[in-house]
């Protein structure tokens, strides 16, 4: 289930930091991602949600890579961040994410990654 609260839904849909992907014969949706703005320079990945019958086909992939292209284009954006459970680790660092343990307790074992994107589309 895509977990963040309505505000910040309706706030990343009027920006169109909302992304849905949609099986293409019937337009069913099959993943969708959330992204706010946690600061003038900061893109935060709050929640990507894919259909488990279609998970491990590469949509969340592209969902969050989508999401990474469009901060690179917004020259207000430096960064595009994450927090996501252990599992994730591998997913995130794929799609060039640095990831760090946080050790103080603080994010319940969850990770946090980062990618900076102030230098431009990366090739």
């Amino acid at each position: 289930m895509l977990e963040t609260d309505a505000a910040a839904l309706d706030d990343a849909v009027d920006r169109g930091d909302a992304l849905v992907a949609s099986f293409d014969r019937t337009d069913a949706v099959v993943g969708a991602l959330v992204a706010v703005r946690r600061g003038p320079e900061q893109l935060h990945v709050d929640a990507v949600a894919i259909r488990r019958s279609r998970r491990g086909r590469g949509i969340g992939s592209a969902l969050v890579a989508t999401a990474v292209r469009r901060a690179e284009r917004d020259p207000e954006v430096g960064v595009v961040t994450a927090e996501f459970d252990a599992e994730l680790e591998e997913f995130y660092r794929d799609l060039g994410f640095e990831v760090v343990t946080e050790r103080d307790g603080e994010s319940g074992g969850r990770l946090r990654g980062s990618r900076r994107v102030d230098e431009g589309p990366s090739r």
